[in-house]
């Protein structure tokens, strides 16, 4: 004999099945690997800087992994080394975007580097995010490409009006020669205009970081009294050394590419005396906010750091705080399109440093400040 469901069992069943059926939905997709791809000067003369970056981006990385990740995805980063030959930029991107399919890219190095990888329009082709890369030029804002740093307009800025505000206002400019150079020479002169000051001597080297001779002639020539330097470490500590071997006296003030570690492994205390360099991340030297006491925390409990902590390393944690936020905001699928919507729309405080990004706008931060050599070698902010 049959028996039929009265309306209360149906109407269980039909919330037990309805229930069911919402769970099986909003059961999170299965964990995957989020790929962050680096390629970098891991050697030759940027080999400090690039590894450094690299160790600042695992140390957050490995902290977040060992949390459980974010929406249970882990992160790998995989490095590959271009020893800061652009043509290799260009070539190993193709192949670890052709062979690994990283959800992000982070961490180049070098303006001909970058300039190469966009003009190949290999970024927009595969539709990846670029997020945290070095350069001394003017960058435009150009699509997929991220910066968590401030701009190098603002960087001049704040050199010139250091030097303004001491009285000194005859300037010279000591830059890498490059298709950015005219928008670079234009930068700096519109900041001198408005502060009054000029630029009474220019000299440039070419990519080779050891061609800085020429240029140390034209100011030992010319005598201003300050000079600005906008060029890569290894560039900026041959013009440093042997401008003051020539007996330059002039007081020096460099963009934050220079690298004030890289510098003051090559250079005498004496040579390093006065420099100033622009910073575009809280030192990682002393405790002034959240994410200093969160990255130098993480530093300490990290057995057998591969390079010491530094600026590179500061900028390279948080061009990952930056990664890992875009992943988070994008839910249980990450994807290479959901993390440009995500980066596109982020204004997010990481605990001091406030990064902030808009159609238009991919410089991500504001932040600049000085660090001067005393006389003790040590660094004044």
């Amino acid at each position: 004999m049959k028996q039929y469901l009265g309306w209360q069992q149906m109407a269980t069943l039909l919330i037990a099945l309805t229930a069911g059926i919402l769970i099986a939905g909003a059961s999170p997709a299965r964990a995957t690997q989020i790929l962050v791809g680096q390629v970098g000067p891991m050697s030759g003369p940027e080999a400090g800087q690039g590894r450094a970056y690299a160790a600042g981006m695992q140390l957050h990385f490995s902290a977040l992994n060992k949390a459980g990740g974010i929406n249970g995805h882990k992160f790998t980063l995989l490095r590959k080394d271009d020893g800061g030959k652009a043509e290799a930029t260009v070539a190993l991107t193709k192949q670890m975007i052709a062979e690994d399919k990283p959800l992000v890219l982070a961490g180049y190095f070098g303006s001909k580097n970058v300039a190469d990888l966009v003009s190949t329009g290999i970024l927009a082709n595969e539709k990846i995010a670029l997020v945290g890369y070095r350069t001394s030029e003017i960058q435009s804002d150009v699509p997929y490409l991220y910066s968590v740093r401030a701009g190098l307009r603002e960087e001049i800025v704040k050199l010139v009006e250091h030097l303004t505000t001491v009285g000194i206002t005859r300037l010279g400019l000591f830059h890498e020669a490059g298709p950015g150079s005219a928008a670079l020479i234009g930068a700096v002169e519109d900041a001198a205009s408005k502060a009054k000051a000029t630029i009474a001597a220019r000299a440039s080297y070419d990519a080779n970081p050891n061609s800085v001779t020429n240029a140390v002639e034209t100011f030992v020539r010319t005598r201003p009294q300050a000079i600005i330097i906008v060029a890569s470490g290894a560039a900026a500590a041959g013009f440093i050394e042997k401008y003051r071997v020539a007996g330059g006296g002039a007081q020096l003030l460099a963009h934050s590419g220079a690298d004030i570690e890289q510098l003051s492994k090559r250079l005498s205390p004496e040579q390093m005396q006065g420099v100033a360099i622009a910073q575009v991340t809280p030192s990682p030297y002393k405790v002034s906010s959240l994410i200093v006491k969160e990255f130098t925390d993480i530093a300490a409990k990290t057995l057998n750091l591969e390079v010491p902590v530094s600026y590179a390393m500061m900028e390279g944690y948080i061009a990952a705080r930056v990664i890992a936020e875009a992943v988070r905001r994008q839910g249980v699928s990450p994807s290479r399109a959901g993390t440009i919507l995500a980066l596109d729309a982020m204004d997010i405080d990481l605990g001091g440093y406030v990064v902030n990004y808009k159609p238009g706008q991919r410089s991500g931060s504001n932040f600049v400040e000085l660090s001067i050599v005393t006389s003790a070698g040590r660094i004044r902010q």
